[in-house]
């Protein structure tokens, strides 16, 4: 029995090291920011590493507001980039190692405010050596920043009419609200693949609105996923865990 045993935990072993991966989150903790850093860490460690994945969590405004220290080091070995930031402009050597990232093939996900994760206001002011990345939503997520609709919720979110994705599974999108604000991202790149759609109700005056969706960015087709859920009340729903767990997959697929 021992010996069956023991081929059975390798077998194990090997499987979970084989689609083991190096997972970079990028996240700051700020009151507009949904409570990311508190969300990713606990989505890391109840559904990332148990898978056997390492995660890095690079916590931005440390040492000084738009650093992420250590992103540099972390992020060139990285299979993955999950990012869950708002309005930061990086460090010049850090900006570009995003988009070393993206530019070799690899994947990112996004999480609700990464669809402006690199854009300032007018209002702000971008300090020498800094970086902004403007067309970041509309080139790489493929999705616009146009605003946000507070009214009609929480909104109500569906499967697009005849998908099937591996994205959806066992995940129940009648357990799904949103329960803040529905983001305004229409319209979507042409080589997008819209899933789910968000619906507010009543009082809205924003048509529906895709919540997430896939595609893929530049020459080497990087795999991107985006979803605008993700605020505290999102988090405690299973079903959108699930669904951020299967992109997770979905993004390391070869």
């Amino acid at each position: 029995m021992k010996p069956i045993l023991l081929t059975l935990t390798w077998l194990f072993s090997l499987i979970t090291a084989s689609h083991a991966a190096n997972i970079v989150i990028m996240a700051v903790e700020e009151p507009d920011n949904y409570d990311a850093v508190n969300s990713m860490n606990a989505f890391a460690a109840n559904e990332l590493r148990p898978q056997g994945h390492q995660v890095t969590v690079v916590v931005g405004d440390k040492p000084v507001k738009h650093h992420f220290e250590g992103l540099v080091a972390a992020l060139k070995d990285a299979d993955l980039l999950i990012l869950f930031s708002r309005r930061r402009f990086l460090p010049k050597e850090q900006m570009e190692t995003v988009r070393a990232h993206l530019n070799a093939g690899k994947p990112l996900l996004g999480i609700r405010t990464a669809n402006h994760a690199f854009i300032p206001r007018p209002k702000d002011t971008v300090d020498a050596g800094l970086t902004i990345w403007p067309e970041f939503s509309h080139d790489v997520l493929g999705g616009e920043n146009t605003g946000y609709e507070t009214k009609g919720l929480p909104y109500t979110v569906s499967v697009i009419d005849g998908i099937k994705t591996p994205l959806l599974e066992g995940v129940n999108t009648a357990n799904i609200r949103g329960y803040q604000s529905l983001y305004k991202v229409l319209p979507l790149a042409a080589d997008a693949t819209p899933i789910l759609i968000g619906t507010a109700g009543a009082g809205a005056s924003t048509p529906p609105q895709p919540v997430a969706w896939t595609r893929s960015y530049g020459a080497n087709k990087a795999r991107v996923f985006y979803t605008s859920l993700g605020a505290p009340e999102d988090m405690r729903i299973a079903d959108v865990r699930r669904l951020l767990a299967n992109a997770v997959k979905w993004t390391l697929e070869k």
